[in-house]
């Protein structure tokens, strides 16, 4: 297929396109780029015969050309943001015997003096927008929806349109998935489209909660119900969620009691706080995430299956990072520039050798894992193009520490402790310079050098 736009590329595509005003770029049926205008090239500041065969991601900023190819439609005055500014572009798939062969992108408005009042009057809004965003956020505690989870990989976006049809309804959603892959995300994402986004979205991490402490978390206690019971009691993570969701994160680490008694709040509807004299009737959608095989969990007696089967009306299952590919390159980007915001450093870009191990790695810790490596290398480099040797050692290609079976936690602090040794030894010792360099308090810098026995 891509042999039939090479065989047009250089005779009419130039014909119809080379002098046009607006910019104009065709990929073939894989993404890459079959053909850029001058336009186009000069306002990217790219060399035309380069872009030739890249795919266009690696090329052109929050393109979608390479997803107009996958699904084949049209996407017709879509707002882009290039260089910071919004421009409104067409993407239309292109067709012969019935297949897509490529697609042809033109951005419009580039840097008439029209396009830049409107593009002003349109930053205006999404600012006004924004706003009312992190009030809302501030009131309700969900603070990611869909346009946070970045990909590019069929897998995400068949997801995403899921999470769509289930989010209006008050079913009970289970998100699986390994450790780092956003589970998260996604339970915010549903609260966000729901019914109930304008009530409290309240999270439970089953695991981080001790055991004797849990019941009074998720139920709340009165007063005087225990020695040190706070005066006037608390309530628990159900009665502020009333109305809203509750997401129970990792909730395979509950212990069996609490078990019962949250399968007794689903089916009767009410809880009952420590000390009370009568339960309280409750209105909660239950979102749960785990990283745990459940099954193998109720085999073993750990865990009920009639909670599981309350839990378990919808499953949502969120694929590693091993298995798309395709998102390696831009979520790589992506929190590329996030970190470098959040750090203040200018870095620019990926050499290609970086993009070329990222795809080759297995990414254990999958996204979680990714931010963690690039957060390393923001900090180590001295240019504004991360090379090979900026990455953490457990991932440089010669290293026999990249193994499948490592945890993330222990290539978290693996990525920490090689960073603090690395800056020690460029601030040559100098433990305020280091922790300057590092972004962190001089006090954390000691106990981390105590820890890793520096």
């Amino acid at each position: 297929m891509q042999s039939i736009l090479e065989n047009y590329r250089d005779s009419i595509f130039e014909t119809f396109f080379g002098n046009v005003h607006h910019c104009i770029v065709i990929v073939d049926h894989q993404g890459h780029i079959s053909y850029m205008n001058d336009s186009y090239c000069d306002f990217l500041g790219v060399d035309k015969e380069k872009v030739i065969g890249q795919h266009v991601t690696a090329v052109i900023e929050n393109t979608r050309m390479h997803l107009v190819v996958e699904s084949g439609k049209e996407e017709m005055a879509d707002l882009q943001q290039i260089r910071g500014d919004f421009m409104v572009a067409h993407r239309i798939p292109l067709k012969s015997d019935g297949e897509v062969v490529g697609a042809l992108g033109m951005v419009l408005f580039r840097d008439t003096d029209e396009w830049k009042v409107m593009n002003t009057h349109i930053k205006d809004l999404l600012l006004e927008l924004e706003t009312y965003r992190n009030q809302m956020q501030q009131q309700n505690g969900a603070t990611y929806s869909l346009h946070d989870i970045i990909s590019s990989s069929p897998e995400i976006l068949e997801l995403k349109n899921k999470i769509k049809k289930v989010a209006h309804g008050d079913v009970s959603v289970l998100i699986r998935g390994e450790s780092g892959t956003g589970k998260e995300l996604f339970a915010h994402s549903i609260h966000h489209l729901s019914e109930r986004s304008t009530k409290p979205f309240i999270k439970v991490n089953c695991a981080a909660i001790p055991e004797h402490l849990l019941e009074a978390e998720l139920f709340g206690y009165q007063e005087g119900a225990f020695t040190g019971a706070k005066k006037g009691g608390k309530q628990g993570k159900f009665q502020l969620a009333h109305g809203g969701t509750l997401f129970l994160d990792e909730i395979g680490d509950m212990p069996m009691h609490a078990q019962v008694k949250i399968l007794r709040a689903l089916q009767e509807g009410e809880v009952e706080a420590i000390g009370a004299v009568r339960p309280q009737q409750v209105d909660v959608r239950i979102i749960a995430a785990t990283n745990q095989p459940l099954e193998k969990l109720i085999e073993d007696q750990r865990f009920r299956e009639d909670l599981f089967y309350r839990i378990n009306v919808v499953q949502v299952q969120v694929p590693p990072l091993r298995e798309r590919p395709d998102d390696v390159r831009v979520l790589s980007k992506y929190l590329l520039q996030k970190v470098s915001d959040r750090i203040g450093k200018r870095i620019e870009e990926f050499d290609q050798e970086v993009y070329d191990l990222f795809q080759r790695y297995n990414w254990p810790g999958n996204v979680r894992e990714l931010e963690n490596v690039i957060e390393s290398a923001v900090h180590l480099t001295n240019n504004d193009v991360i090379q090979l040797d900026d990455l953490p050692e457990h991932i440089q290609p010669e290293s026999a520490i990249i193994q499948e079976q490592s945890s993330l936690k222990e290539l978290v602090e693996n990525t920490e402790k090689q960073a603090i040794e690395r800056m020690l030894k460029k601030a040559e010792g100098d433990k305020s310079l280091a922790a300057k360099w590092l972004g962190i308090g001089k006090s954390s810098l000691y106990d981390k050098v105590k820890k890793y026995k520096l």
